[in-house]
């Protein structure tokens, strides 16, 4: 099957069954600070889990981007991608474990013709030891209700399912396992769960693929252990499906509490499920990947499947680009912090793995391979598509940008006999080298290097750029004098007619302001043109020419936020912050969390004029403008200094 197919029959089969389908989050979560990147389908709907009532009820659906970038390394087998969709279903205080099992083995073997022979299943154990689970003195018990469950379930259709651990014969059916295998929160098992996080034993499903290869060969390999089982590592089984039963709180005495509702919540990873209705244990063979991996091969005039570290590369490509194509339809760019560093991450990984494919000159390859997936999610993120131009320029931008260095960085570790975590920062400081690409060249190279050391250098040097920048002015401000106010309060309008005129996306990288001129950085894929300057000057000195007024008030961060005052930098105010507006109160055009100062007219600005725009690379644009003595001021104001 196809994921357009295994997406829309899941979703339909569960809205028959009185769920209401909801959208997907976007891949950076909103107002939750604890995370980069929503990582699952159940992380936006913690609230509701807890007790809170959805607006759409109590049985839900989607299906949920998710990126997981603890997941970087382990790309590059037959399994494992950063980004995902993971199909969801919940159940919020309403139908439990009786009514969930037999829904999803239904959906397995009815809707995606999965042989129920191919089906293995895993339950809670709730045996003592290490990973255990307690509600104070008292143990978990093992999770008999599932057992029975499944054994009918898989009698309805001839299968007498027998009951085994890890080191049973495998004759089993079913397997239990303790927490660490069989108990799912968003810390890991019930140790690890911090005071007020929810989680509870589950059941998975897995698909088995052996007991021997389409050769004959049995898939077993015996350096796994001796005997082979659903979560054996040796690849032959799949997990393809996970009921939580989401019932459990942690305290912060350490033990758990059962919640006031039992909910469940359902994932099942879209590429897994769309590769097992091919029987195939290879989720880059699905259709989500196979127009990039055709692609690559175009470009590289190499074959997916004719060489094991040609596969491995092509993998982590595929991936990586994906995955970098999903943030940046989200609004990520490349950065050297929190989501664009990860984003930076994958597309100079992808790069250092293009190399090893043979591709050495033309770095903006990799624009080339936004199209395929622009392609596939047309339907489902049309996002996606809308922004496919945009999304590949910033990715040649990138490309390009690293690229020249890449060469020249790895000639220089060629240099260096022996890695360690100095030469390291070397390689970062001199040419944009990630900690973890060293970290991984250097493993290839069967040496270990100390991150300790690298960080050592990174605090020298950090501390080294703080004291070089003291004495600046809080808000890039030279200093306070009433030139330099005045192009400050230029800034503002000048960063919302940017949004205007240029789309949503523009967000604020960072100012400087002096007594002569504006600096102002700022989100943008490409080349501000000429006509769109034009229009961006009009607008600022429309708004000069109206003579609006500008001022502030003084209100809690969460309150200046949820009243649509837009913030950037939002981690450096306190819990009290200044609005300024500009504008007739309930008319504003510009509001900005803001320290300051303004003046209190807009007419006192003067012509304004953008004199430069430039790159900074990786989407980030630069303007320079000045403003001119307006002798025609329409009123006489007064320069407000209120931080």
């Amino acid at each position: 099957m196809k994921s357009s197919e295994v997406r829309k029959k899941y979703l339909s089969f569960f809205a028959s069954r009185g769920h209401v389908i909801i959208p997907s989050s976007p891949l950076v979560p909103e107002n939750d600070p604890t995370t980069l990147f929503t990582s699952s389908g159940m992380q936006p709907l913690i609230p509701y889990l807890l007790g809170a009532l959805h607006p759409a009820g109590k049985r839900l659906v989607n299906s949920q981007k998710s990126f997981r970038a603890q997941d970087i390394y382990e790309v590059g087998d037959n399994r494992h991608t950063t980004f995902f969709e993971m199909l969801g279903n919940w159940s919020l205080g309403d139908y439990f474990k009786k009514e969930q099992l037999p829904w999803i083995f239904e959906f397995l073997t009815k809707d995606l013709k999965l042989d129920p022979k191919k089906l293995y299943v895993t339950v809670f154990t709730g045996e003592a030891g290490s990973g255990s689970a307690r509600t104070g003195q008292s143990l978990i018990p093992k999770d008999i209700e599932s057992i029975q469950l499944w054994k009918e379930i898989f009698s309805r259709v001839g299968i007498d399912a027998k009951i085994g651990d890890h080191a049973s014969s495998a004759d089993a059916r079913i397997y239990t396992y303790n927490a660490r295998k069989n108990w799912w929160s968003r810390s890991g098992e019930p140790d690890k769960m911090p005071a007020g996080e929810p989680g509870g034993p589950d059941s998975e499903v897995f698909y088995d693929f052996g007991p021997s290869t389409s050769s004959g060969q049995v898939w077993h390999d015996s350096k796994f252990g001796e005997k082979c089982h659903p979560n054996c590592d040796c690849g032959r089984f799949m997990e393809i499906a996970n009921s939580v039963f989401m019932q459990y709180q942690k305290q912060a005495d350490g033990s758990l509490k059962e919640l006031a509702q039992k909910n469940v919540d359902f994932g099942g990873g879209l590429e897994r499920l769309v590769s097992v209705t091919n029987n195939s244990p290879d989720v880059f063979t699905s259709d989500l990947f196979t127009g990039a991996i055709a692609t690559l091969e175009q470009m590289t005039h190499k074959h997916y499947a004719a060489d094991e570290t040609d596969t491995r590369s092509m993998r982590i490509l595929a991936d990586h680009i994906r995955g970098a194509v999903m943030m940046m339809a989200d609004g990520v760019i490349p950065s050297n912090k929190a989501q664009g560093y990860i984003l930076r991450r994958l597309i100079r990984r992808s790069l250092l793995y293009g190399r090893r494919l043979g591709i050495t000159e033309d770095w903006k390859y990799i624009g080339e391979l936004v199209a395929p997936f622009a392609k596939i999610y047309e339907d489902s993120y049309p996002d996606v598509l809308i922004k496919t131009q945009q999304i590949k320029l910033l990715l040649e931008e990138e490309g390009m940008r690293f690229g020249k260095t890449l060469e020249k960085g790895l000639s220089e570790i060629e240099k260096i006999e022996t890695l360690d975590g100095h030469k390291a920062f070397y390689l970062y400081e001199s040419f944009g080298f990630p900690w973890e690409m060293t970290e991984e060249i250097a493993r290839d190279r069967g040496q270990n290097i100390k991150r300790t050391q690298f960080e050592e250098e990174f605090m020298k040097h950090k501390d080294a750029s703080r004291t070089a920048a003291a004495g600046m002015f809080k808000g890039g401000l030279a200093d306070h004098g009433e030139e330099t106010t005045k192009l400050h309060t230029a800034t503002h309008l000048l960063h919302e007619a940017l949004r205007r005129v240029l789309g949503e996306h523009i967000a604020q990288k960072g100012s400087n302001i002096t007594a002569e001129r504006l600096r102002f950085d700022f989100s943008h894929p490409t080349k501000v043109s000429s006509e769109e300057i034009q229009k961006i000057e009009a607008m600022v000195n429309e708004k000069i020419s109206e003579n609006l007024p500008v001022f502030s008030t003084t209100m809690k961060k969460e309150e200046a936020l949820a009243s649509g005052a837009r913030a950037f930098f939002s981690e450096r105010y306190g819990i009290t912050v200044t609005v300024y507006s500009v504008g007739e109160k309930g008319r504003e055009f510009s509001r900005e969390i803001c320290g300051g100062p303004h003046v209190a007219f807009t007419g006192l600005l003067g012509r304004f004029t953008i004199v430069k725009e430039e790159s900074l690379g990786a989407g980030i644009r630069r303007v320079y403008a000045t403003v001119t003595k307006n002798e025609s001021a329409a009123h006489p104001g007064k320069i407000s200094s209120k931080a």
